[in-house]
């Protein structure tokens, strides 16, 4: 196996883990709080790791080529950075 290939599956592994944790503890946050912008910062969280997954899962079981695995990562990304910019600007509690 080639070193940057076992760079980039380290590299991967690591987003995964560190996004999974990061999206379960925002989770659980808007759980207790019911705050919008706790809502959305799961979400994009959610988003970006999301998108790691599916990008290697493309790319490693289904042998999708990179550009295409990384171009849908990159969609993922985008979205979940846009839904993270919207949490920062959201401050209205939500209502229940």
């Amino acid at each position: 196996m080639h070193p940057s290939t076992v760079l980039l599956v380290a590299a991967k592994t690591v987003t995964l883990v560190c996004g999974a944790v990061l999206t379960t503890l925002t989770y659980r946050a808007y759980n207790r709080t019911r705050a919008t912008a706790m809502r959305a910062l799961w979400v994009g969280i959610g988003l970006v790791t999301a998108g790691a997954l599916l990008a290697g899962s493309l790319h490693q079981i289904l042998e999708f080529p990179v550009a295409t695995s990384t171009a849908v990562e990159s969609v993922f990304t985008a979205a979940g950075f846009a839904v993270l910019t919207y949490s920062l600007y959201t401050d209205q509690p939500s209502e229940e």
